[in-house]
């Protein structure tokens, strides 16, 4: 009862490729395994383009985003920094309780009855 040979893997990764070749050559499952492996490299080799293509427009995509955020949130801050009084409350919290129409006692701090 004859076993299939499986040293292709190991002889693959861990040994050159002179070994490697002289295994093939005496083995018909590794030179079976072989051939396997050389159609999924030439079917890597001919899709490796376009996915070199699709991952330049995927970081073209992004840079447009991070323009367009950096733009769009420039003009938002610009336009709320015109309106000083706005900006003014939320940047430096000049607006008390009392402000807000709240009643508060003489410490500032709002009444409770």
């Amino acid at each position: 009862m004859n076993s299939k040979c499986d040293k292709y893997e190991a002889i693959f990764t861990f040994a050159d490729d002179e070994t490697l070749m002289r295994h093939i050559d005496e083995c018909p499952d590794c030179t079976a395994e072989h051939e396997k492996m050389q159609r999924v490299s030439d079917l890597l080799k001919e899709v490796k383009p376009v996915f070199r293509k699709q991952k330049k427009t995927n970081v073209l995509k992004a840079a447009c985003v991070v323009l367009a955020v950096f733009v769009v949130g420039g003009i938002s801050f610009n336009e709320l920094n015109r309106n000083y009084d706005v900006i003014g409350h939320i940047r430096y919290g000049d607006m008390s309780i009392e402000d807000y129409g709240f009643p508060v006692d003489s410490y500032g701090l709002l009444m409770v009855d």
